[in-house]
């Protein structure tokens, strides 16, 4: 089958929505006109692979031009023959409202036709769906099912929600050793919300004896990926100086980081570190600037922080 690359490239990209697939000459996939045309032809004779191809096609401008309405009505076709990645993208339109309304009943309908077939991904996404509730009544049980179909077949993001779900206790008894399994697997793929939480688990003693050390190491892997969350932890760390040499112009940097992505735990530290003079010179007017916006962002103290400067009129 001529048209096999294409089949291919689309079933990767069913599994793994934004990668970008290339030749073996480092260019992003070409179809030619006479693809475009022999998958036409097959799909119009009920090929289900070509359907899925052809949905694709139009999905990404591969060939033709992008159109969401159609790549719906290619992949419902293929869809409806049982093809398990066509069921899922269809799933993931509806849920994402990509050529039709957002539909979490039709997403689900769609995500569990695919996951039954053991599509990791759409297993892994009903999980999400019973996890926040959306187009069905919140059901940690349910979503605790999924997430483990999808986690025993290594999808990262699955582990990283089974591993959480044992930390806070959510549809099961909270186990810290679960918890560690879970994250553990999920961070040698790279997923740095289980980096984060891995690293608290250090730093707090939960399931293993704290070690500053070990959530230090943690913390900056998922920090490097943009996670405010670790940026935070790091500069707490760095102006505690817990696993490391105390460093107040590591914590800032840390710190302003983690601000700028609406950390209203920084911003308020920022502003701590302003008006005590840590690391930067005494500056009142930028303490009660980010004790403001710490405020805005929910944090008592940062209110109470701005309240005490304006009353002192500075």
């Amino acid at each position: 089958m001529k048209y096999l690359i294409i089949i291919v490239t689309a079933t990767v990209l069913a599994f793994n929505p934004g990668t970008s697939i290339a030749t073996d000459k480092g260019n992003t996939l070409v179809v030619t006109t006479e693809q475009v045309q022999e998958i036409l032809s097959a799909a119009q004779q009920g090929d289900a692979d070509a359907q899925f191809a052809l949905g694709y096609m139009y999905y990404d401008g591969k060939g033709v031009p992008q159109n969401y309405t159609e790549a719906m009505k290619w992949y419902r076709l293929s869809a409806e023959q049982g093809n398990a990645a066509a069921q899922f993208i269809l799933g993931y339109m509806y849920y994402d409202g990509k050529g039709v309304p957002q539909n979490y009943t039709e997403a689900m309908k769609w995500y569990r036709l695919s996951a039954e077939q053991g599509n990791a991904l759409a297993q892994y996404f009903l999980g999400d769906m019973y996890y926040f509730g959306k187009g069905v009544p919140q059901n940690y049980t349910e979503a605790m099912k999924w997430y483990r179909l999808s986690a025993e077949q290594g999808n990262a993001l699955a582990q990283y929600f089974l591993g959480d779900m044992y930390y806070f206790g959510k549809g099961v008894p909270q186990n810290y050793t679960e918890a560690m399994k879970w994250y553990r697997l999920s961070v040698e793929q790279g997923n740095a919300l289980a980096q984060y939480f891995l690293g608290d688990m250090y730093y707090f003693g939960k399931g293993v004896p704290q070690n500053y050390t070990e959530a230090m190491k943690w913390y900056r892997l998922s920090a490097e990926q943009g996670n405010a969350d670790a940026q935070y932890s790091l500069g707490i760390m760095y102006d505690n100086g817990q696993g490391v040499r105390q460093s107040y112009p590591e914590a800032l940097k840390w710190y302003r980081l983690a601000a700028s992505k609406g950390s209203a735990s920084a911003q308020y530290n920022l502003g701590i570190m302003y008006y005590n003079g840590r690391g930067v010179r005494v500056n009142m007017a930028i303490a009660k600037e980010w004790f403001g916006k710490a405020c805005d962002n929910g944090e008592q103290q940062g209110c109470d922080q701005y309240r005490e400067l304006s009353l002192q009129g500075k």
